[in-house]
């Protein structure tokens, strides 16, 4: 195909393999909701489904956040008028685009937890705020003023700002190629710049009240910055691996070898980032030894111990052996195999983060009902990606860094 050919279409072997990955995690889903129902649960004790609806939110945030992370590294383009990734821009645009979608995913969730169909965040529950309950929690009650109505608002809050800032990039990127003149290129760049401040306080704080909130008695300055390192390396990875499966099919043949290889360094960067703030967050606590820290990293070491080391060693040792080297940024195949198991350690990352507080001693480990979620989510994330791909052509015009891009040498 050649590179005069601009316009994306969805090919129908992907579609009818995210088809085929939707109905595997749809069969998931429904099984895993009909089987979650441990053997070790004894009478009196509460299990509302749990692992289900853990592992549903699991997905939901994670691929959310691919999205959110892809809106960013974009709106950092703009605002730091960096020009050697204009020609993936389209793509960025397109993992960014799936963001309605994974925030729907998240308010469907929250609302069914408010209405108590499932008991992932426990701050939720109005009985652990009445003395006369016996669920009655003086940790979580000292905490009211931060959840409840004022909760909702910070969640509603990062949803509009989330989406108009999103939207709006989108929109200035498309009307830019149907004019002259490189006004709606300096329109991002302003947005661009305040998108950086609303995400640098906004990220963070939806990363406690969305995430760290299932461990309500637990608290990290760090958290934030730790969640958003991860969600971050999985969208430049996502970025990468699009790119690599679109030049295999004939597509974007305008990328250069030097583009590809800046992505790589950007992967093995902030999977450093990753780790130092994963160690960061971890040494802190430990060298501290306050109970109430330390109970967050005491519940994974006694029952996901195994998990816990798999995921620092595929997110920190993988990367720094595979990827220190220049050859291995430049060698395609190589990249697509590394990007992909990182991609899976960082999923993995979140169901640690999510599982302790949610299921407990319950989890038996990775199962076919953390596989099926994550292929079903996966297939549905990959359909409205290759779909948001058609919605515009994959070289942009009329950007004042076009041609440096191409022309992109390192």
């Amino acid at each position: 195909m050649s590179s005069d050919n601009l316009t994306f279409t969805f090919p129908s072997k992907a579609k009818m393999f995210s088809f085929v990955l939707m109905g595997i995690g749809l069969l998931a889903i429904i099984m895993m909701f009909l089987m979650d129902h441990p053997s070790s649960v004894v009478e009196g004790e509460e299990y509302h489904h749990n692992r289900f609806w853990a592992n549903i939110f699991a997905d939901s945030f994670f691929f959310m956040s691919i999205a959110l992370a892809a809106a960013f590294f974009l709106g950092m383009q703009y605002a730091a008028e960096a020009g050697w990734a204009t020609t993936v821009k389209r793509i960025m645009e397109a993992v960014m685009w799936y963001l309605p979608y994974g925030l729907c995913f998240m308010m469907l969730i929250f609302i069914l937890g408010q209405m108590h169909v499932h008991h992932i965040f426990h701050w939720m529950d109005s009985d652990v705020y009445d003395p006369a309950s016996p669920k009655f929690d003086a940790v979580i009650n000292a905490k009211k003023g931060y959840f409840g109505a004022f909760w909702w608002i910070r969640t509603l809050l990062y949803v509009v700002l989330w989406l108009f800032f999103t939207w709006k990039l989108r929109k200035n990127s498309h009307d830019a190629d149907l004019v002259t003149g490189h006004d709606h290129h300096w329109k991002n760049v302003k947005l661009g710049a305040w998108f950086m401040v609303v995400f640098a306080v906004t990220s963070s704080t939806a990363a406690w009240d969305w995430v760290m909130s299932i461990d309500t008695h637990w608290f990290s300055t760090l958290f934030g910055w730790y969640l958003f390192s991860g969600m971050w390396v999985s969208a430049i990875i996502t970025i990468i691996l699009i790119t690599l499966y679109l030049k295999r099919i004939g597509h974007m043949e305008f990328v250069n070898e030097s583009t590809m290889h800046d992505l790589g360094k950007w992967m093995f960067a902030i999977s450093f980032l990753w780790t130092y703030l994963y160690f960061s967050q971890f040494m802190l606590i430990w060298y501290a030894n306050i109970s109430e820290e330390v109970i967050y990293f005491q519940q994974r070491w006694e029952n996901y111990k195994g998990l816990m080391w798999t995921v620092f060693f595929i997110n920190f040792a993988f990367p720094m052996v595979m990827l220190i080297s220049r050859d291995s940024k430049r060698n395609f195949y190589f990249l697509t195999f590394v990007g992909l198991i990182i991609f899976v350690g960082h999923w993995l990352d979140v169901i640690m983060m999510v599982m302790p507080g949610t299921v407990g001693h319950h989890w038996t480990g990775i199962s076919w009902m953390e596989i099926g979620t994550f292929l079903g989510f996966l297939g549905f994330f990959i359909n409205i990606v290759l779909r948001n791909l058609e919605k515009a052509p994959l070289k942009v015009k009329n950007h004042p860094f076009i041609e440096e891009s191409l022309h992109h040498n390192i």
